[in-house]
């Protein structure tokens, strides 16, 4: 199955915090930790509803002068000044100095990241291919616990400075949310089941590798946490997820422990978050992070770049699942570097995370 064209997109509503989390929050007898929780709660909840029934208009991306998109990021940020109301007040435009704003500067930074390495690494210019305009609002209502993608711009809150910080401090946050962009406009993975676990891991994985490259780490010195800095202090836990080792990435009196699996055998089998979006989503990217470690080097060189292959490559359907994704990287291994060792690494992640290729 071909994946939908610009004009069939259906985006989705993808935040950074899973639901599990901010549900388990949303129980502590702290109102200071349960009120913003329950706050952004309901307000995910009713921006993912009004995703859903919007119709979705595509406006075509104009090329740069040229008939070529530019090689040059197009950046606008805002401020929402703790209102809902997107995208807010216009604050910083391409090319403009630095605001005093830390959250304006950190977001417009984290964006030009992930231009770059998508340019200087796979030749592609923005998410779309054709230098499409990022967009990001800072200071999104008050308290908020979250960043997201709504099909359209990027999001941060401040978090509640009790349990999440600002959620502009984490690049590969930044990455993460906006590589859902990547998705809907190339593979457009439907977000439910195995294919909405997946398309967590493309984010997780890209925005990991945005780090890497930002940093200038080989996958060997990588710490490969996804939000690493987002948690206060007082929290027990060193980031939302663990690419490395799913399941320990937290385990705290009030978040809970981090219930990611690791593997198939641990499969959680659920009807909330979208069929375990961000629970499952641990399975493929343990399988990324072997493979990165087992080739060494530069993570976005060899295994980054068979994982773009696939989600660009124009042969994974919309609902896939682990094991036809697994296959396709099998096949893209092969495509590009032979029977060498890049597919016989492939082949060895994925069967230690317990997903068939055969």
């Amino acid at each position: 199955m071909q994946p939908q064209s610009q004009h069939g997109f259906r985006p989705v509503f993808c935040t950074i915090v899973p639901p599990h989390v901010l549900d388990k929050l949303s129980q502590s007898d702290n109102p200071d930790l349960a009120g913003p929780a329950r706050r952004t709660l309901e307000s995910d909840a009713a921006r993912r509803t009004r995703r859903q029934m919007a119709t979705v208009v595509t406006v075509p991306v104009v090329p740069a002068a040229g008939g070529k998109a530019s090689d040059k990021p197009d950046r606008t940020l805002y401020d929402c000044r703790h209102h809902t109301r997107l995208p807010g007040t216009k604050v910083r435009a391409e090319g403009q100095e630095p605001t005093k704003d830390a959250s304006v500067n950190r977001a417009y930074a984290g964006l030009g990241a992930t231009f770059e390495l998508l340019l200087k690494a796979y030749g592609r210019r923005s998410i779309d291919g054709n230098g499409l305009p990022l967009i990001g609002s800072v200071h999104y209502d008050e308290k908020y616990n979250n960043a997201f993608f709504d099909g359209e711009q990027m999001v941060f809150g401040d978090g509640d400075g009790e349990i999440f910080l600002d959620f502009t401090v984490a690049i590969d946050v930044i990455a993460h949310e906006l590589t859902h962009g990547l998705t809907q406009y190339t593979a457009n993975l439907s977000y439910y089941g195995q294919s909405g676990a997946l398309n967590e891991s493309m984010s997780d994985v890209f925005g990991s590798l945005v780090k890497q490259y930002s940093l200038g780490q080989s996958a060997d010195r990588a710490d490969w946490l996804i939000g690493a800095g987002l948690l206060a202090p007082g929290v027990q836990g060193k980031a939302l997820r663990s690419m490395k080792a799913p399941g320990t990435a937290y385990d705290d009196d009030v978040l809970g422990k981090d219930p990611q699996p690791a593997s198939m055998e641990d499969y959680i089998h659920t009807g909330e978050d979208n069929g375990g979006v961000h629970l499952n989503s641990g399975i493929p990217n343990r399988a990324f992070y072997l493979l990165a470690t087992a080739l060494g080097g530069n993570a976005w060189e060899r295994a980054g770049q068979l994982w773009f292959d696939v989600l660009t490559g124009g042969r994974l359907a919309v609902d896939a699942d682990f094991a036809s994704f697994a296959r396709l990287t099998v096949a893209a291994a092969r495509s590009r570097f032979g029977e060498g060792d890049e597919a016989e690494a492939v082949l060895k992640a994925w069967s230690e995370v317990g997903v068939p290729t055969a």
